[in-house]
């Protein structure tokens, strides 16, 4: 750790996944099933909050959700910057 800096290295993806709030981002779960949508909440456990979200299954759009919760221990990683769906 470098002289000076408050943040644990534990927390530092944390960090950088809050300053992504109301972005566009895709979430892969472990089970394979693919999120895509804007996260507006994700706190200490990364549990997501998404708006305006899909799902895709086998890369083909499956359903299309209002707002969905992603439990942060089912998630297996979450894509930024990506180009937002039509």
């Amino acid at each position: 750790m470098v002289a000076g800096d408050s943040l644990e290295p534990s927390r530092k993806p944390l960090n950088a996944l809050t300053k992504q709030l109301n972005t566009y981002v895709a979430i892969v779960l472990k089970n394979g099933i693919e999120y895509r949508g804007t996260m507006v909440r994700c706190d200490s456990h990364m549990n997501l909050l998404l708006e305006k979200a899909t799902e895709r299954v086998n890369d083909r759009l499956s359903a299309n959700y209002g707002s969905i919760l992603l439990r942060g221990n089912n998630i297996l990683y979450i894509g930024v910057d990506i180009p937002h769906e039509k």
